[in-house]
């Protein structure tokens, strides 16, 4: 299983960036998928997922309003179009596929992850 995530950099604050996770449909097409994001010094958290279907999407409190997350059904392509970028969304980002059609935000929900993307908001 390949996860391939792409889209970070240095942007500055009130800024957008759109991250972009390639997984190989075999794997992932009948599976949820979701972005974590892990700041220096800190625990990996939950950002967003999306189910297999793209019909439940979850955002965590912190990034409900300004992130969209969204998957590309025909060959599983998932994106993080993140808007209004804050200082504290400094972390490099994660994408992972679930081992269920539907998941939540515990990372145990998530057997495969992608190598991570740094972004960088400055203020």
């Amino acid at each position: 299983v390949q996860l391939q995530a792409s889209g970070g950099g240095l942007v500055q604050a009130g800024g957008s960036l759109r991250l972009s996770c390639a997984a190989s449909r075999r794997t992932s097409s009948a599976n949820a998928m979701g972005w974590f994001r892990q700041a220096p010094g800190k625990e990996r958290e939950f950002v967003a997922s999306v189910s297999w279907d793209g019909g439940s999407i979850i955002y965590a409190d912190n990034v409900q309003g300004r992130f969209t997350i969204s998957r590309r059904k025909a060959d599983s392509t998932m994106y993080l179009q993140m808007n209004s970028l804050k200082p504290e969304d400094t972390a490099v980002y994660y994408c992972a596929v679930s081992m269920f059609a539907v998941a939540g935000r515990g990372n145990t929900n998530y057997a495969y992850w992608g190598q991570g993307t740094l972004v960088t908001v400055s203020s």
